[in-house]
């Protein structure tokens, strides 16, 4: 029989949430049901899985999961509540001589000692002999109130502006969300080498569970700068592989490799298989389907601006040939590496390199007013299973999740010129972001609304 929890969400990156429920399930390989359109404004949600050890493993590995409860009951009041509550005795009759705890809490109001006590005692009927035990219980029940968003305004009583009632939820404590943590393990202040565009380490462990990182897994970033997605991959077990057109930005300025020297801070310095300079327009990879997962944040020009080998247009080649003194210290001249160009790109790759039902996730920044569906590259064989938005207001990037479906080896595709394969020229919200960025994405006076 299925077994019905309540997931208490952190409340963060709400459009991410399922994504991510889903990913988990994949990667230990079982089935959960979600609900089909959940209100993301609120931190609860109820979901199914087939057994205790599922929901475990939820509250192990998600990132947004700050519990997992078994629900028993809940309602838009605590009479609804109990008559509920007292249907479903066969779930918490075998605890009744277990050492208990009970917790009353509330979101976006706080509830009185006073009257968690009484709410306490509204479930005498429950009859629970086994003692209280506040240090190690064996049973923590959990009972949350629920209520609307609070009145701002600053003249009136506290009290009067608390939000409306909602609902109660009532179940018993599964485990609490171990994931978290990881949060502060892998914040970019406390780490070894980070730069202006490290990822921030919750983004970057959401990332991680998009790809489905595991051990034995093989996971690429082709633009890994600082590292920020390799760290997370690996803290999962995968072996990572990263590479970037400027190679200093992986080193640093010691002698020891910076994204090295993070790695071995946090442990796992043996996961990262190898470092790579190239810039990924000319790639080394003739073989294809290596990796298991790409994952990526693609520099998008508001820190850092994404390039490619080549001369700036207007720039003359030199008409004479000159020895270099220093061959390592050449840098080769780059020209910009336009969003949209690049965006189809990276999935041209990954579709070559991808094994079969590999993932390919990245980010899209995107222009709120203008996008559509379609600005995602289309490309036959590779699959959106999720596009989830972080809003900054007139723009947001989104976590683009493909899957690669087929298992066609259609050779190394050459990215030094655009792909017929593109097909009709549909102009996409992101491209010439880094313009629209810097003008305050303000349209022409001669463009339509």
């Amino acid at each position: 029989m299925p077994l019905k929890i309540l997931i208490q969400f952190a409340q963060a990156h709400p459009d991410f949430r399922i994504p991510e429920l889903l990913s988990v399930a994949q990667i230990y390989g079982f089935d959960i049901v979600v609900p089909p359109k959940p209100d993301v404004t609120r931190p609860f949600m109820t979901v199914e899985v087939q057994e205790e050890e599922h929901a475990r493993l939820l509250a192990q590995r998600c990132i947004l999961v700050k519990s997992v409860l078994e629900l028993y009951a809940s309602g838009p009041s605590y009479s609804h509540l109990h008559t509920l509550n007292r249907t479903q005795a066969h779930l918490w009759a075998p605890y009744k001589e277990t050492p208990w705890k009970f917790m009353v809490t509330g979101y976006r109001q706080s509830v009185p000692k006073t009257r968690q006590r009484e709410v306490v005692e509204g479930f005498s009927y429950m009859a629970l002999e086994g003692r209280i035990d506040l240090t190690q219980p064996e049973l923590e029940l959990w009972c949350f109130e629920e209520y609307g968003p609070q009145d701002k305004a600053p003249l009136r009583p506290k009290y009067d502006r608390d939000g409306d009632f909602i609902c109660v939820w009532f179940g018993r404590l599964i485990a609490k969300g171990t994931a978290r943590p990881l949060i502060h393990k892998f914040d970019v202040k406390k780490r070894a080498y980070y730069g202006n565009t490290s990822m921030d380490a919750e983004m970057s462990l959401l990332m991680a569970n998009q790809t489905l990182s595991a051990p034995g897994k093989l996971i690429y970033d082709p633009f890994a700068g600082t590292g920020s997605m390799l760290y997370t991959a690996a803290e999962f077990g995968a072996y990572v592989v990263g590479s970037d057109i400027d190679g200093r930005q992986m080193r640093g300025k010691e002698r020891a490799p910076g994204v090295l020297r993070s790695a071995a801070q946090y442990g796992f310095a043996e996961r990262i298989f190898d470092l790579f300079t190239f810039d990924v327009t000319w790639h080394p990879w003739r073989c294809g389907a290596l990796f298991d997962a790409i994952v990526t944040d693609p520099p998008y020009g508001v820190r850092a601006g994404a390039k490619r080998l080549g001369r700036k247009q207007g720039v003359p080649l030199r008409d004479s040939i000159t020895a270099m003194k220093d061959p390592s210290t050449y840098v080769p001249p780059t020209h910009p590496y336009e969003l949209s160009t690049l965006a189809y790109d990276l999935v041209l790759l990954a579709r070559f390199l991808l094994r079969p039902r590999g993932r390919l996730v990245f980010f899209l920044p995107t222009v709120n007013e203008e996008y559509a569906e379609v600005d995602v590259p289309q490309l036959e064989g590779m699959v959106v299973i999720s596009n989830s938005l972080e809003n900054f207001g007139a723009w947001g990037r989104r976590l683009i999740t493909m899957v690669k479906t087929e298992v066609l080896d259609r050779g190394p595709p050459d990215l030094r010129v655009r792909n017929s394969e593109a097909g009709p020229q549909h102009v996409p919200a992101h491209k010439d972001f880094r313009e629209k960025y810097f003008a305050g994405f303000n349209k022409p006076a001669d463009t339509p609304s």
